[in-house]
């Protein structure tokens, strides 16, 4: 089967303008996601969908691909949708454009179960938290999952509640998806609904629709860069230590 990594990256991101061309160890911020997702070794192409001739052109000056699409489109599977439909390939995977230290090995993981079984519409990430601080914060969405490691409920809540001093872990979501290309274009075709629009969570349309989610643990815990003090932590980190 042929995989195809799109990552969506649009300029006028709200919080932080620009930000896949903020420049992090010598290099703009779309070309160390595309770099990474390049050793990935599930993925065959990867391509970067943007709404932006600054973007397109940063990316060509690297030598990658990117697509031109539709400023119109209300998030980055609307972006990727619309990629996607002029393509062939039989699974897509959004890579965020905002995410600098994704580890190729994870883009792997959450692409190996739709490989493995072909009932699989699509799959994700989590990674488990412990800082309480990061379990409260409502800009982390978590996430919990049945017996058999499928999406129950995705929350910037701290779920699931602790009962009278009961043990409970409480998992991160990463943004990483993996679709089958049939179901990413039936799932960008539906509008926005009831939960989704509460929490302000995309994915939760899926679950809305009765479809499931199959739930990747991975150790590699990533950062989406969001704000100028996220900036600052990814170029630490690419820095190395001091």
């Amino acid at each position: 089967m042929q995989v195809v990594a799109i990552i969506p990256a649009r300029y006028e991101a709200e919080r932080l303008p620009g930000k896949a061309l903020i420049d992090l160890a010598g290099k703009p911020m779309i070309q160390h996601v595309y770099e990474r997702t390049c050793q990935a070794r599930t993925i065959e192409e990867v391509m970067v969908a943007t709404d932006d001739d600054r973007i397109r052109a940063a990316v060509e000056a690297f030598g990658g691909k990117a697509v031109l699409t539709a400023r119109t489109h209300p998030s980055g599977t609307d972006r990727i949708a619309e990629v996607a439909r002029r393509l062939t390939c039989d699974i897509v995977v959004n890579v965020q454009g905002d995410e600098p230290l994704i580890e190729p090995r994870a883009i792997d993981a959450a692409v190996q179960p739709l490989l493995e079984d072909p009932g699989l519409v699509m799959s994700t990430l989590k990674a488990e938290m412990t800082d309480p601080e990061e379990i409260q914060d409502e800009s982390v969405v978590k996430v919990v999952t049945d017996l058999e490691d499928f999406a129950l409920y995705f929350s910037r809540y701290p779920i699931p509640y602790c009962h009278e001093g009961q043990p409970a872990r409480w998992y991160k979501h990463i943004g990483l998806y993996v679709y089958r290309r049939e179901f990413l274009l039936l799932y960008a075709s539906w509008p926005p609904t009831p939960l989704q629009n509460s929490e302000g969570l995309e994915q939760l349309r899926v679950l809305e629709h009765g479809y499931r989610i199959k739930v990747v643990e991975t150790p590699y815990a990533s950062i989406g860069v969001d704000t100028p003090a996220d900036v600052e932590r990814v170029r630490a980190i690419l820095a190395g230590p001091q």
